[in-house]
C-alpha cells in the first residue's frame, strides 16, 4: 500500500488519513492482483440459486469460510447441481465488493472434490426423495402392452437411440417412435431432459416414454441424478421407462420411473411386444380355434339330431293337444275363480240392498204405520202433540188433514 506523509511545524511526520473508499480500493487492488487465479477446496453451505441465474454460496472448512459467487453463464458448465454439504474444488479469482467491504471468490469453474462426493450427493438426494414418497409403488403406472407411439428422451446422435430404433423395427414394426432429442451429459443436460419430458407430455398420442442413454462414468450419467429430472419423471402423466447406462448403473431416475430397464435396448424390448410371439400366438389360436369351432358344430349337430328323434318331434300333435288341455284347464280355473268372486260380491250387494230397503219410509208406512206432522214438524211423542194446531196424518195410501 502506498503511504503518504506530511511534516507539521514541530517536524513530526504524520501519516495521511485514508477514506474508507480509498483504503478499500487499495485492498481490492492488492487482493485481486495477488489472487487472480486460485483453486480452493471446501464444503458448500448456504447455497442459493438466485432467480437471476447467479449462484451464491459459502465455501468452508473446519476453521474458516469464504463467500463465493458464480455468475449465470459460467454455472451452465457445471454438470451437477451444488448442494449444501458437498465438498468441491472451485477455481476463480479473489474479488472485493466495496459496498460491503467483503472479499469473495469469483468462481469460474466447479467440480466435486472426488467421486465419493458425488456418491454422497446421490445418497442424500435418494434419501430425500424416498422420504417424500417419490419411489412408492402406489404411484407407478403400468406400461401399455401394445403402444402405438413411444416417446424417446435421449440424444438423437447417440448409439442408444440407434439401438432402440433397430430393436423396435425388428420386434414391433407397427410402433411409431417420437424422439425429443436432448443433451444427456454435461452442462445444461438435466434441464434439457426435463424440457423434453414436458414436451412429450403436451401431446395426446404418446403411450409410453423411454428416458435414457448409454453407459458412462458417474459424472457422465449425473444428469439423471438431478432432482429436477426426478421430479419431471414423477410428474409425467405418461408412464416412463428409465434406461440409463449399463445393467450395473443405477440413477435417481431409475427409482422414480414407472419401470427401470438395465439398458436402452432392454427398455425398448420391455416397451414393445415381439411380433414373432404374436404370430405364434395367432397361429396357435387359429389352430385351437378351428378345433373348437369344429367341436361346437359337432355338438350342435348331435343336439339337433337328438331333438329331431325325440318324442316331441315324433308326436307333435300330442304336444299340441297337451297344450290345448293345459289351456282349457287354465281357462276353467279362471272362470271358476271369477264366478266365485262374482257370487260373493252379489250376495254382499243383496244384503246391503235389503238393509237399505228396511229403512225406506214407504215400506214402514206400508206395514201400518203413520206419520203425524204439525207445522212441518214430525210428532214423535204424545206430550209433543197439540190439539189446537192443525195436524197432517200421512198413511201409506194417502194423507188426512185435521
Amino acid at each position: 500500500m502506498l503511504k503518504k506523509s506530511v511534516m507539521n511545524n514541530s517536524d513530526e511526520i504524520i501519516k495521511e488519513v485514508f477514506s474508507v473508499s480509498e483504503l478499500t480500493s487499495q485492498i481490492k487492488l492488492t487482493l485481486e492482483e495477488q489472487f487472480d487465479d486460485v483453486s480452493v477446496i471446501g464444503e458448500i453451505s448456504n447455497f442459493k440459486a438466485h432467480i437471476s441465474g447467479h449462484w451464491y454460496f459459502t465455501l468452508k472448512d473446519a476453521n474458516a469460510q469464504i463467500s463465493c459467487t458464480m455468475w449465470k453463464g459460467l454455472n451452465n458448465y457445471v454438470f451437477f447441481t451444488p448442494q449444501d454439504g458437498l465438498k468441491v474444488i472451485v477455481q476463480g479469482r479473489i474479488t472485493v465488493y466495496p459496498p460491503r467491504g467483503n472479499y469473495q471468490i469469483d468462481v469460474r469453474s466447479m467440480k466435486p472434490a472426488g467421486v465419493g462426493e458425488l456418491q454422497a450427493a446421490f445418497e442424500k438426494l435418494k434419501q430425500k426423495l424416498f422420504a417424500e414418497g417419490l419411489f412408492d409403488d402406489e404411484y407407478k403406472v403400468p406400461i401399455p402392452k401394445f403402444p402405438k407411439k413411444i416417446g424417446i428422451v435421449t440424444s438423437i446422435d447417440g448409439a442408444a437411440f440407434q439401438d432402440m430404433k433397430n430393436i423396435a423395427s425388428r420386434r414391433y414394426p407397427l410402433v411409431e417412435l417420437v424422439i425429443a432429442s436432448c443433451k444427456v451429459q454435461g452442462e445444461g443436460a438435466a434441464q434439457e431432459i426435463v424440457n423434453s419430458i414436458k414436451l412429450l407430455n403436451e401431446r395426446n398420442d404418446i403411450d409410453v416414454i423411454i428416458v435414457g442413454r448409454g453407459g458412462g462414468s458417474l459424472e457422465d450419467l449425473w444428469a439423471f441424478n438431478e432432482e429436477i429430472v426426478a421430479r419431471a419423471i414423477f410428474e409425467s402423466r405418461i408412464p416412463i421407462i428409465s434406461a440409463v447406462g449399463h445393467e450395473i448403473d443405477y440413477t435417481i431416475a431409475d427409482f422414480v420411473a414407472d419401470l427401470r430397464a438395465p439398458t436402452p435396448s432392454a427398455a425398448m424390448e420391455l416397451a414393445t411386444p415381439n411380433k414373432d410371439d404374436l404370430f405364434a400366438f395367432i397361429d396357435e389360436f387359429s389352430y385351437y380355434f378351428t378345433q373348437k369351432i369344429s367341436k361346437i358344430i359337432s355338438d350342435s349337430k348331435n343336439e339337433v339330431s337328438r331333438l329331431i328323434t325325440s318324442y316331441g318331434f315324433r308326436y307333435p300333435f300330442d304336444l299340441i293337444k297337451n297344450e290345448f288341455q293345459f289351456l282349457d284347464n287354465l281357462i276353467y280355473r279362471f272362470q271358476n275363480f271369477f264366478d266365485n268372486r262374482f257370487s260373493v260380491y252379489k250376495n254382499k250387494l243383496d244384503l246391503l240392498e235389503s238393509k237399505v230397503s228396511s229403512f225406506d219410509v214407504k215400506s214402514t208406512l206400508k206395514r201400518g204405520y203413520a206419520i203425524i206432522n204439525q207445522e212441518n214438524k214430525i210428532i214423535q211423542r204424545v206430550k209433543d202433540f197439540d190439539k189446537e194446531k192443525s195436524t197432517q196424518i200421512k198413511f201409506y195410501d194417502g194423507e188426512i188433514k185435521l
